[in-house]
């Protein structure tokens, strides 16, 4: 990690002074991300709770492991062609067209593009249903009998709540360019809600299958929900109802020219997050449960520090797109860098925690009922292993925003195809031959699967970072910012972890919010003792979240 850029001071880059214009005139970056984080924070917890009630009903079953590979599947359709693609081809036109001041064709191409996208969807959601048998021959060969019947049964009823997901990404992209950032990230809460409702209601009163299938049907009425939370306020931007398609046709085909590398490009990255399924689904039982119980815990730092920055980013360097050459360049790395920054303050901790506390984590959010102590070790497992390739992802996720906003969708496509074929092998070899080799149990390569991805994301990082530096100048985090950052978190961790021993006694709820708040607090008091700037741009968002007058006077919201 040392390598992720030389020493290198921030003076010496170009100074682009905020003014008016394309990258600034929308406001803080900071402050966008802080508002997108915050919308996200609110979904994400929704989500443990879910998933915390789930593991209490369904533990590390056969059930859990049906319904978990099952809601993988439809979820291709959201994966190819949902926010984060959607947003990639969608926006940086959109916004471009919003940067020029024409509002009228804007909403045109809004509509036209929302028009194509229902038709395309409802086409490939009746396809995904008619071929669903052979979905699950491909993502989860392993499964045979009555798991594989009750995974065909779950993954008909998600595939048209799955369908409205995908259009749930296009109400986000049209309030992220206009820079309403809260109500698109805060809607996932409503599919949670009724998800939890479900559990709560029919987990003591069916049968682990009659359950699985009563919050299948419960996450397609959850998708109904996410979308109607977004409808008020996109119809209030978007007042031009009509669509002129001889009028748009060419912002429309640079829409779908730049769609389809940026499908390809994400089908191949969310491949390996497929092949690991695969290779999950040949291990034994509880593997392809726990596989997931991690990687829901590995997407919160994701998509809180990540990809919060990231979106935010994304319609600002897209409304820059009418600079010249050189000021576009000047404005990507101050941007970078400083996103850069502010994502690794925030995932180095992360990372460490997975790595020395994940056992802690894991019992607080999941330990009880059907998940025993045994099962909140095995996921720890797999979540240490998640911790590798943490930061890689994360700063990932803003060099592809930059490349997506210079209109490049075909870069990120090369270097995610090396990811998955790195993550193909890696993956297969530390899952099935390494654990006998190595004489330990063969449910126990699940943690191969993503301590070898990780490796992959690293070296896609890599080859993000050289090839957009080769474009707009140096762009990184300096050596000695990091070395601190590690030395922080570690430090913090072992004090942590040596805390977990005299509160053995302790329930796992108790247990995990004293640690946890002490390695945080220890971090944070650490920062503070060296005067990082990042910390108090990360207080800065908390109070403009917490403070009531800086809500109602916030544009992004």
């Amino acid at each position: 990690m040392s390598e992720i850029a030389p020493n290198r001071q921030d003076r010496n880059e170009p100074r682009v002074e905020a003014r008016p214009g394309p990258a600034s005139a929308s406001g803080s970056g900071a402050s966008r991300a802080g508002t997108i984080a915050a919308g996200v924070l609110l979904s994400r917890i929704a989500g443990l709770v879910r998933d915390s009630i789930f593991a209490h009903f369904l533990g590390d079953s056969a059930t859990a492991d049906a319904f978990k590979a099952g809601f993988r599947i439809p979820n291709i359709l959201q994966n190819l062609f949902g926010e984060g693609v959607l947003s990639a081809s969608f926006i940086p036109v959109y916004g471009k067209l919003l940067g020029e001041g024409d509002n009228e064709t804007a909403d045109m191409v809004a509509w036209g593009v929302g028009a194509i996208l229902t038709l395309g969807v409802s086409v490939l959601v009746a396809i995904g249903v008619m071929v669903t048998p052979y979905l699950i021959d491909v993502i989860a060969p392993g499964f045979e009998g009555d798991k594989r019947d009750l995974t065909i049964q779950i993954v008909r009823i998600l595939f048209p709540g799955a369908g409205l997901l995908v259009m749930s990404a296009w109400f986000l992209g049209v309030l992220n360019s206009h820079h309403k950032f809260f109500v698109s990230y805060t809607a996932p809460v409503a599919w949670n809600v009724a998800m939890i409702a479900a559990l709560l209601y029919y987990g003591p009163r069916r049968s682990q299958d009659g359950l699985a299938i009563a919050i299948s049907w419960a996450s397609v009425l959850g998708s109904a929900l996410q979308i109607a939370v977004q409808v008020p306020q996109t119809l209030a931007l978007l007042r031009k109802h009509r669509i002129d398609f001889a009028r748009i046709a060419a912002p429309l085909r640079s829409v779908f020219h730049n769609l389809t590398p940026v499908v390809v490009s994400r089908g191949v990255v969310n491949l390996s997050s497929y092949v690991d399924n695969v290779l999950a689904s040949l291990l034994p039982t509880g593997a392809v449960a726990a596989l997931n119980y991690g990687q829901l815990l590995y997407m919160v730092p994701i998509s809180l520090f990540g990809y919060s920055v990231a979106a935010s980013e994304l319609p600002a360097m897209s409304r820059a797109a009418g600079a010249t050459p050189e000021q576009m360049s000047a404005i990507l790395r101050v941007r970078l860098n400083r996103g850069l920054r502010q994502i690794a303050f925030m995932v180095v901790p992360s990372s460490a925690a997975f790595l020395i506390l994940g056992d802690v984590i894991v019992a607080m959010i999941y330990q009880s009922g059907a998940f025993t102590r045994a099962d909140a070790v095995y996921v720890w497992a797999v979540l240490a292993g998640s911790g590798v390739g943490l930061l890689a992802a994360t700063m990932g996720r803003l060099y592809n925003s930059a490349f997506y906003a210079l209109f490049d969708t075909r870069t990120p496509l090369r270097f995610a195809l090396i990811r998955v074929a790195l993550t193909l092998v890696l993956g297969y070899l530390c899952a099935i031959p390494l654990p006998p080799m190595l004489g330990i149990a063969q449910k126990w390569g699940v943690a191969g699967l993503t301590v070898s991805a990780g490796a992959a994301g690293w070296v896609e990082f890599a080859l993000l970072r050289w090839a957009l530096n080769g474009r707009i100048g140096w762009t990184g985090i300096e050596r000695s910012y990091l070395a601190k950052l590690w030395a922080l978190a570690l430090g913090a961790a072992a004090l942590a972890f040596m805390l977990k021993f005299r509160m053995a006694g302790f329930g796992p709820r108790i247990q995990g919010l004293a640690i946890l708040s002490t390695y945080g607090g220890l971090y944070l008091f650490g920062a503070w003792m060296l005067a990082m700037p990042e910390l108090k741009q990360f207080t800065d968002q908390i109070t403009r979240r917490l403070s009531p007058r800086a809500a109602s006077n916030s544009s992004d919201q």
